[in-house]
C-alpha cells in the first residue's frame, strides 16, 4: 500500500477539524469536544498508516528528518487526545491539528535524506522512543507556554477575545504547563540514560553536538522546575525558560539531523 492516500486523508481531516474549531472560537462558541476527538482520531488513524508504511521496510526503520518530524507530531496530538477526557487541553490542538496537517504533507511529498534505516538492538530503540516522547511532550509545553502568554497578555491589557474567553483560569493553564514540563524532563531523562548505556560513544564525532545541547536542555528544564518550586518562578520567567529550553532541544535532534541529511550527506 503507498501512503499517499492516507496521508492526504489525514491532512483533509486536520485541516477540516482546524477550521471548524477556529470557526467556532472565531463565533466565542465552545467546540463540541466530542466532535474534536472523533474527527481528531480519525486524522491520526490516517496519519498513524501512513507512517507505519513510510517508517517500517525490509532494511529497519526509516527515521529521517520529515518522517521523524511527522511522527513526533503524532505523538503529541495522541497525548494531548488522550488527556483530553481529563484535562482542560482542547485549545491546544488549534496548534497541534495544524502541525499535524503541515508534517505529514512534509513527509510524503519532501524529499528524504539520506540517513541510512535504522536496524538497531531493543536498547536502541528503546532510546529513540525515549527521545521522541520527550520532544514530543516538551513540544506540547512550548505550544501551552506561547497560549499561556497570549492569555496573560489579553488579560494584563483587558480585551479578551473570543478565543481567550474559552480558556481554562490562569492558575489552570500554568498547572498544566508544568505538568507537561515535568513529564517532558523525565522523559528526557530517560532518554539521556539509555543514550549512555546503548550508545557505544555518546561523544562521537557525529554525535557529540546533539549530546551537549540534549544536556544542557535538561538542565535548564531542570532549573525551570526547582525554581518553580523553590522560588516560585511563573509567568514570564518561566515562559522564557521553557522557549529557551525548547530552542536548545530543537537544535540538538532537528538542527543536527537536518545539517546532517541535507548539507553534509551523511
Amino acid at each position: 500500500m503507498h501512503p499517499l492516500l492516507p496521508s492526504l486523508a489525514a491532512a483533509c481531516l486536520y485541516a477540516g477539524v482546524t477550521g471548524y474549531q477556529g470557526l467556532r472560537l472565531a463565533q466565542r462558541t465552545v467546540p463540541d469536544k466530542r466532535l474534536l476527538l472523533v474527527l481528531g482520531a480519525l486524522a491520526l488513524i490516517a496519519h498513524g498508516v501512513s507512517l507505519f508504511i513510510q517508517l517500517l521496510s525490509p532494511d529497519g526503520l526509516h527515521l529521517d528528518f520529515f518522517t521523524a518530524s511527522s511522527l513526533i507530531a503524532a505523538a503529541v496530538i495522541l497525548l494531548i487526545l488522550l488527556a483530553l477526557h481529563r484535562m482542560p487541553v482542547e485549545n491546544l490542538l488549534l496548534l497541534l491539528f495544524p502541525l499535524g496537517c503541515l508534517t505529514v504533507l512534509f513527509a510524503q511529498f519532501a524529499p528524504s535524506g539520506t540517513v541510512p534505516a535504522i536496524s538497531e538492538q531493543p536498547g536502541i530503540l528503546a532510546h529513540i522512543l525515549f527521545s521522541i516522547l520527550a520532544y514530543g511532550m516538551l513540544t506540547i509545553a512550548v505550544f501551552q507556554s506561547l497560549l499561556l502568554l497570549l492569555q496573560d497578555h489579553h488579560l494584563k491589557h483587558k480585551h479578551p477575545s473570543g478565543l481567550i474567553k474559552n480558556f481554562p483560569p490562569l492558575q489552570t493553564m500554568e498547572s498544566l504547563l508544568f505538568g507537561f514540563l515535568l513529564a517532558g524532563w523525565l522523559l528526557l531523562s530517560a532518554s539521556l540514560v539509555s543514550g549512555w548505556l546503548f550508545l557505544d560513544n555518546l561523544f562521537a564525532q557525529h554525535l557529540v553536538h546533539k549530546t551537549l545541547l540534549s544536556v544542557t536542555a535538561w538542565v535548564v528544564f531542570g532549573l525551570l522546575l526547582w525554581g518553580r518550586h523553590q522560588l516560585g518562578w511563573r509567568g514570564y520567567k518561566a515562559i522564557r525558560w521553557t522557549l529557551a529550553g525548547f530552542c536548545l532541544l530543537m537544535l540538538a535532534y532537528f538542527g543536527s539531523k537536518l545539517v546532517r541529511e541535507f548539507i553534509l550527506h551523511i
